[in-house]
């Protein structure tokens, strides 16, 4: 099945309006692991949260800084000393400005989704969002790079970050990108990465953020209401099972920050 997307190009909704083909990989069944394994496993073992599924494969958007595509083409990130980091926030490379936002501690899980969810070590996942108020590094600023970082997963297949909590722009439900690579030596470009999609952020705690932090997130809320995630023109297409592993997994509040999870089903 091939999933085509179209959407006028403009500045304020064009962030996600690169290559409008995806390729999902929709091989692969629910695993059984979560209803096998008890509390206490599940909390050991992130990729138990949930039944893995192979994650379809969206577009990178204009914005990627990974050398394939976009605004500004040959800006390459993953080129730069320092881009394997585990803090977001702060700019890298010579650059100095740290992005504003609620605090956000990230927890991703890359599992092999064709067998039994199987988590895969030494994979290197590049993870890049907007701002605040829906800004791309590199693109609307050109005197930062941060929000953007690769890590390399542990035994558990876990890669960590902290950020902030993304901001929603005119066009797209709030989502973070990422791009997976077979390991560090291969993130040269985009072009070498297994999976290139997108990871969708919760209504309520969206709503709550904008709404909480109003003036760091100037036009989330506006923005928010403009958007349904049930139609956004990456996610709606996605089978029920892929929409709920995209789904990130959040707890906290505007005030604390928050802590999220997600697994990342590779085929």
């Amino acid at each position: 099945m091939t999933h085509i997307h179209t959407a006028a190009e403009g500045h304020q909704d064009d962030h996600d309006l690169g290559l409008r083909h995806d390729l999902p990989r929709l091989i692969g069944r629910r695993s059984a692991l979560g209803f096998l394994l008890g509390a206490g496993a599940l909390a050991a073992n992130p990729a138990a949260a949930l039944q893995c599924v192979v994650n379809s494969t969206e577009t990178a958007g204009p914005y990627p800084a990974d050398g394939t595509n976009g605004r500004g083409g040959s800006i390459n990130v993953l080129t730069q000393e320092g881009i394997i980091r585990e803090d977001l926030r702060p700019s890298f490379n010579g650059m100095s400005p740290t992005a504003e936002g609620v605090p956000l501690e990230v927890t991703l899980t890359l599992v092999d989704a064709n067998d039994g969810c199987t988590p895969l070590e030494g994979r290197a996942l590049y993870l890049w969002h907007c701002d605040a108020i829906g800004k791309y590094s590199l693109y609307d600023y050109d005197d930062r790079n941060n929000l953007r970082g690769v890590g390399i997963s542990d035994a558990d297949g876990v890669v960590k970050f902290t950020t902030i909590f993304p901001g929603c722009y005119n066009g797209r439900w709030p989502h973070f990108h990422f791009e997976v690579f077979e390991s560090a030596d291969e993130i040269v470009t985009g072009r070498d990465s297994l999976l290139t999609s997108q990871i969708s952020l919760p209504e309520g705690d969206c709503a709550a953020v904008y709404a909480a932090e109003s003036g760091i997130y100037s036009n989330g809320t506006s923005n928010l209401g403009r958007q349904d995630y049930d139609r956004d023109m990456i996610f709606a297409d996605n089978t029920d099972a892929q929409k709920e592993q995209q789904m990130m997994q959040l707890s906290g509040s505007p005030q604390q920050g928050y802590t999220g999870s997600c697994i990342i089903g590779l085929a």
